[in-house]
């Protein structure tokens, strides 16, 4: 059955559907600080053109983080709002993972590091290699400086995503080939994940769609609104 897909972890916003056949249909906008307004009009939009109900669903999938704090704070809450009113669980999806995916759909690479800029001179940063087709971690995610990243397998890396302004630094400790800065996680890759999710028994009620930060000692500190 169909899963919808959200994705505001990074200054774009976008929705997808993964229909029944294996189709996957999406909608894409790199939009900073409008996420809150595209979002749902984005799902009615989208559930319109393939002519499903809300009932029609299997679950909601959504970018969890980590990533903007304003951004996955909108498609957690998204996510859980939406499975509460139409009584769907949720599946929560690394945008790491997902940035990665995406790499490897658009790029064609089968090795990534994604990394984001954390601010405070931190990244957000993921290794993930292809298995089948699906972008699978080698190392656990972390937030980190740029000059100490975590061990990662010495690879032929191609490095994404808005943290490789450090791609300097990160290119001192491990392997990198190529580097693109001008990729972001889009809800079709949350979607091609949020299958092996669902296969893998990894649906959740509404109540537990919560971002993931890693710099928990941080957000906490943050004035709560979107």
């Amino acid at each position: 059955m169909p899963i919808l897909a959200l994705d505001t972890a990074s200054e774009a916003c976008s929705v997808a559907i993964h229909l029944d056949n294996g189709e996957i249909i999406s909608r894409y906008e790199y939009a900073p600080r409008l996420q809150t307004q595209l979002l749902l009009p984005m799902v009615d939009e989208l559930l319109a053109q393939c002519q499903l109900s809300p009932q029609a669903l299997t679950a909601i999938a959504y970018s969890r983080g980590p990533g903007s704090f304003t951004g996955v704070r909108i498609s957690a809450a998204a996510a859980q709002g939406l499975a509460f009113g139409w009584d769907l669980p949720v599946l929560a999806i690394s945008s790491l993972q997902t940035l990665a995916q995406g790499a490897y759909r658009v790029l064609q690479q089968e090795q990534v590091i994604s990394v984001f800029d954390a601010r405070m001179n931190e990244i957000y940063l993921g290794a993930y290699q292809l298995s089948g087709q699906l972008m699978q971690p080698v190392i656990e995610e972390v937030v980190c400086s740029p000059k100490q990243v975590p061990n990662i397998p010495q690879q032929n890396w191609t490095l994404v995503g808005s943290g490789t302004i450090y791609a300097d630094e990160i290119k001192q400790q491990t392997s990198i080939q190529q580097v693109f800065l001008d990729i972001h996680p889009q809800a079709y890759d949350v979607a091609v994940l949020a299958q092996q999710a669902w296969q893998q028994g990894l649906a959740q009620a509404p109540e537990l769609a919560l971002p993931v930060y890693l710099r928990d000692s941080v957000w906490q500190k943050l004035p709560n609104k979107s």
